[in-house]
C-alpha cells in the first residue's frame, strides 16, 4: 500500500461518523428535570445541535419526568452549572483568579438503565482555569 493511501485511510478511521452522532443524540430517553436553582420552578429554553435539525422550544418543570431526545439530556447535564471563583497568591506573589467551585443549575437524572456515560451527572470535579490579574 502507498504511503499516500495508508495516509487517506488514517484519516478516514479518525474522521467522526456524524450521521451516527446525530442519530444518537435523537433517541429518547425518560428521566426526571431538576431544576435546582428555583425548585418548584420552570426552565424554558431553544435547543439546536446539527445544521440539518430545526431549532426546538423546551420548557420543564421541576420534578416531572419527561421523554426527550438524548442529546437535549446531554446538554442539560453539562451546560447546567456556572462557576464561582476564587482569587488566591501565586508562587511570586500575583494574585490568582481560579474557579474554585461549579454550582448546578439544573439537571436530568435518567430513570432509564443506559449505558450512557455523557448522561450521568457531574461528580462535581472542578476544571481549574486560572488567570492573573493586576492589582
Amino acid at each position: 500500500m502507498s504511503e499516500t493511501a495508508s495516509k487517506k485511510a488514517a484519516a478516514e478511521k479518525q474522521k467522526p461518523n456524524y450521521k451516527y452522532l446525530r442519530d444518537k443524540d435523537r433517541e429518547p430517553v425518560k428521566g426526571i428535570f431538576r431544576f435546582y436553582e428555583a425548585p418548584g420552578g420552570n426552565l424554558s429554553f431553544s435547543f439546536k445541535k446539527w445544521p440539518q435539525d430545526q431549532v426546538e422550544n423546551y420548557s420543564f418543570n421541576d420534578g416531572q419526568i419527561y421523554t426527550i431526545p438524548l442529546g437535549v439530556a446531554k446538554h442539560l447535564n453539562k451546560e447546567g452549572w456556572y462557576p464561582v471563583h476564587d482569587y488566591k497568591m501565586d508562587e511570586s506573589g500575583k494574585h490568582v483568579q481560579k474557579i474554585s467551585q461549579r454550582v448546578r443549575r439544573f439537571g436530568f437524572q435518567s430513570l432509564e438503565f443506559v449505558d450512557i456515560e455523557d448522561l450521568s451527572q457531574s461528580n462535581g470535579s472542578i476544571i481549574t482555569v486560572e488567570t492573573t490579574t493586576a492589582i
